[in-house]
């Protein structure tokens, strides 16, 4: 019998309970795993963990890591980049962490063109700590901190990090995609393939943001979360290669 699949290499064979049901953390780390297996890069691997669920993943995945405190995931990515220059890196962050403390470092790492990768999960919330609002929640959305509802007046828009990025000369990669269903999933891993061969190319700073959810504190069902992101969060966050060099 022709073996057409089988689960890669780097992810545990435990099985943690870490992540919520129906969250797409796990799906993101799925293909991450399959794309790291298909370059042979397990062996040559190393990632940063922001603060948050993020974090959760060293259950699922066995590679080496190391933790940043909140928001310095880049800046830890820069240096460690630096000193070992020949090692693949890459940085798993939600929005809370890049987009929030850690606005600064990100906009700096990209800026110089630092050669690794991020991989930005967006589900617009603070989903470890409670549920507040996230840099990226929409304008609207209740949350622990907005209970009446994000307002413009009040909290500000949306940032919207690729967009932001994009102003930036440096940065050789710049994507934005989902895995809300099985047809952006297949998008989503060639968005990261893409991004770590650039790293590898030497071509410096690339950034894939994931529109993913929270049903947990979006208050929804899985399912019911995946509509909400096709319905809602993608009119605000357009899908696409913002930039391909």
């Amino acid at each position: 019998m022709e073996i057409v699949y089988k689960k890669p290499s780097n992810l545990s064979e435990t099985k943690p309970n870490n992540f919520c049901p129906g969250c797409m953390h796990s799906t993101a780390w799925k293909l991450i795993g399959e794309v790291l297996d298909e370059m042979e890069l397990t062996e040559k691997c190393v990632w940063i963990a922001g603060v948050g669920c993020v974090a959760n993943a060293h259950r699922y995945i066995e590679l080496d890591q190391f933790n940043q405190p909140h928001g310095r995931a880049c800046a830890g990515a820069s240096a460690f980049k630096r000193c070992n220059p020949d090692t693949f890196l890459f940085t798993y962050q939600g929005d809370g962490d890049l987009a929030a403390i850690g606005l600064g470092e990100t906009i700096s790492a990209a800026n110089r063109g630092d050669n690794f990768t991020v991989i930005f999960i967006n589900n617009g919330i603070y989903g470890m700590t409670g549920g507040q609002m996230a840099p990226t929640t929409l304008i609207g959305s209740k949350t622990t901190t907005t209970p009446f509802g994000r307002t413009a007046g009040e909290h500000g828009y949306p940032i919207h990090m690729c967009e932001l990025l994009n102003t930036l000369q440096a940065p050789s990669y710049i994507a934005r995609c989902t895995t809300a269903d099985v047809p952006n999933v297949r998008k989503t891993k060639n968005c990261i393939r893409k991004a770590f061969q650039n790293q590898l190319d030497g071509k410096g700073f690339s950034f894939v943001e994931i529109i993913s959810n929270c049903p947990t504190n979006w208050g929804m069902t899985p399912l019911e979360s995946l509509d909400y992101i096709h319905d809602v969060v993608l009119k605000e966050f357009e899908l696409g290669e913002f930039r391909c060099r």
